[in-house]
C-alpha cells in the first residue's frame, strides 16, 4: 500500500499520499490541500517545498553528492565535454559517436548573432554590466527567431532553438566583454571546439594568431560542466516558473540570467575576488583576516569557504582546485591577489577552527581564482557562471514543457488591511 501521512484541521483527519523519489527523497504531497481543507501552507522561500518531480539532477548536501542524470560529477568533469554534458543534461542520456558529431557541429555552425544585433551593442553604454546585456540581448533572441513551440509537437524546431541558444550565448557574452573595453569584436571561428572559441572571441587581438591555451581550455571546459545544474535553485525554479507561462524559451533563460545575475545567487565568485581585494588593500595580512573570521562579534566573513547546501564538502571543489593548480602552474602569474588566496586557502584547510566546522574552500572560491589568473575581468564572472548553467536552465525548462506542468501559481497568506470604505481627499485630513 502506498505511504500517506495523516493531518487533523479543526478536528477532522485527512490522509495526504507520500512520494519517495529514486534516491530515497520523501515529500508530503500536498498538491489537493486546499481542495480537500481549505487550507493552504506558508513556505516563505520555498526551503521546504518541492515544487517540482524531476529527473535531471540529484543533490545531497549532507554526503556531498552531486549527480547528473545518475553520473557522478567527478565522472563527468574528469571524462566529458561541455557540450557532451549538455546533451546529457538536456536529452536524458549520453549521445552516441554520431549524436555527439551531430550536436557539435549543429552549436558550431549557429554561433554567429544576426548583424542587427551589432546595432543593439552600439546602444549599450560602454561601462554596461555584462549581465544587463547578456539579459537583455537573450531576451531578444525571442524577436529575431520569433516562433513559440510545443516540445512535443516540434521535436525539430525544438532542437533548433536549442543548439541556436547554447551556440550563440558565447558570443553574445564575449562581444559584451569586448563592447565594455571598447575593442573589436571578434567573430566566431569554426576551427575551434566551444571553449577554445570562447576564448578566442574573449582575448584575440586583431594582429595576433591566437592559439588557446590547453591547460586554460580544460579548466574552463571543467568550470562549465561543474555549474552546468544544480536542482532547484533560483535562477532554475525562475527558468521553469517563467517557462510555465509557454513563454519561449529565451524568454524564459533570460529571466534566468537575471536571477542569476542577484549578489545572492551568481555573485559568489565575484565576493570572493572583493574580498582578496579588501585583504591586499588592508596590507595583505591573511593572518589578520583569519582571526577577524573566527570572531563572532566582527562583521568580517571569509567569502567562498562552507556552502549553504554542502553541509560536509563540495565535491565540485576538490575538482576544480586540481584544475586551479594546473593553470596557476601553466601560466605562472604573478598576482599579489592570487598569493593571498593561495595562503587563505593553505591556513583554511590545516587551521582547526575551519576544519571543525567544515568551513573549506568551495567551488566559487577556485572559480574565481581561474577566472582572475585567466584575465576574465570581475564583471564578467557572473557571465560566466550563465554560460555554465544555461544547459540546466534549458534541460529544467525542457522537462517541464513535455511533462505538461501546469502555469505556477503560488499561494500567499495576506497580511494587509481589512475591507474599509473609501475615504474623500478632503476628509483625509
Amino acid at each position: 500500500m502506498s505511504k500517506t501521512v495523516e493531518i487533523i484541521i479543526e478536528g477532522k483527519s485527512y490522509q495526504l499520499p507520500v512520494i519517495e523519489g529514486t534516491e530515497g527523497e520523501k515529500a508530503i504531497d500536498i498538491s489537493n490541500l486546499r481542495d480537500m481543507t481549505g487550507y493552504v501552507t506558508l513556505d516563505v522561500g520555498y526551503k521546504n517545498t518541492g515544487a517540482t518531480t524531476s529527473a535531471i539532477t540529484f543533490l545531497d548536501g549532507e554526503a556531498g553528492i552531486l549527480h547528473y542524470r545518475g553520473y557522478p560529477i567527478e565522472q563527468l568533469a574528469e571524462k566529458s565535454s561541455f557540450l557532451e554534458t549538455a546533451y546529457l543534461l538536456i536529452f536524458g542520456e549520453l549521445p552516441n559517436k554520431s549524436q555527439l558529431e551531430k550536436w557539435e557541429s549543429d552549436i558550431r555552425r549557429r554561433t554567429l548573432v544576426n548583424e542587427d544585433m551589432r546595432k543593439i551593442f552600439d546602444g549599450f553604454p560602454v561601462n554596461a554590466h555584462p549581465m544587463g546585456v547578456l539579459a537583455a540581448l537573450a531576451s531578444s533572441l525571442a524577436t529575431f527567431y520569433p516562433a513559440v513551440i510545443d516540445p512535443n509537437r516540434d521535436v525539430d524546431a525544438n532542437y533548433l532553438r536549442i543548439t541556436r541558444l547554447i551556440a550563440k550565448l558565447p558570443t553574445i557574452a564575449a562581444w559584451a566583454h569586448k563592447n565594455s573595453q571598447g575593442h573589436p569584436l571578434n567573430y566566431p571561428k569554426n576551427k575551434y571546439n566551444y571553449c577554445e572559441n570562447f576564448l578566442y572571441m574573449m582575448f584575440a587581438l586583431p594582429v595576433e594568431d591566437y592559439e588557446p591555451d590547453p591547460v586554460v581550455v580544460d579548466a574552463l571546459n571543467k568550470l562549465l560542466i561543474l555549474h552546468a545544474d544544480h536542482e532547484q535553485n533560483c535562477s532554475t525554479s525562475t527558468v521553469r516558473l517563467a517557462g510555465s507561462s509557454h513563454v519561449s524559451l529565451y524568454s524564459s533563460v533570460s529571466a534566468g540570467i537575471s536571477s542569476l545575475w542577484g549578489p545572492l545567487h551568481g555573485g559568489a565568485n565575484q565576493e570572493v575576488l572583493e574580498m582578496l581585494e579588501a585583504i591586499q588593500k588592508d596590507g595583505g595580512n591573511v593572518e589578520k583576516f583569519v582571526e577577524k573570521a573566527k570572531d563572532k562579534n566582527d562583521g568580517f566573513r571569509l567569502m567562498g569557504f562552507g556552502h549553504r547546501v554542502y553541509k560536509n564538502f563540495d565535491p565540485r571543489a576538490k575538482i576544480i582546485k586540481v584544475a586551479c593548480d594546473n593553470v596557476l602552474n601553466r601560466l605562472g602569474v604573478n598576482d599579489p591577489l592570487l598569493e593571498i588566496a593561495k595562503k587563505l586557502e593553505e591556513i583554511a584547510l590545516k587551521d582547526d577552527y575551519f576544519v571543525e566546522r567544515k568551513l573549506y574552500p568551495n567551488v566559487d572560491f577556485y572559480s574565481g581564482i581561474i577566472y582572475k589568473a585567466i584575465g576574465i575581468p570581475t564583471d564578467m564572472f557572473t557571465a560566466m557562471f550563465a554560460l555554465g548553467r544555461l544547459p540546466g536552465w534549458i534541460a529544467q525548462w525542457y522537462e517541464m514543457r513535455k511533462e505538461k506542468q501546469p502555469i505556477g501559481r503560488p499561494r500567499q497568506i495576506y497580511t494587509g488591511a481589512t475591507q474599509r470604505d473609501y475615504v474623500a481627499l478632503d476628509k483625509r485630513g
